[in-house]
């Protein structure tokens, strides 16, 4: 399955809304050291009950990312 998400970091909370054109992820974890995408993964896993292991991230430096998920 591959999504389309749009990453917010420095958020007060860790949150996944879905929106018309895939979903909105707030992470609280910064941008750096890629941190940001680690938080977005943990957060996938749990949403969709599934492994870390399984999620691919496309585009890592881009806010608006393409998630592959197996």
């Amino acid at each position: 399955m591959i999504i389309h998400v749009k990453v917010k970091p420095n958020s007060n909370e860790d949150k996944i809304k879905k929106t018309e054109v895939g979903y909105e992820i707030e992470v609280k974890a910064k941008p750096e050291d890629n941190k940001a995408n680690i938080a977005v993964i943990k957060l996938l896993a749990k949403h969709f009950n599934v492994s870390q292991k399984s999620i691919k991230i496309k585009n890592p430096t881009s806010r608006n990312k393409i998630i592959e998920i197996n």
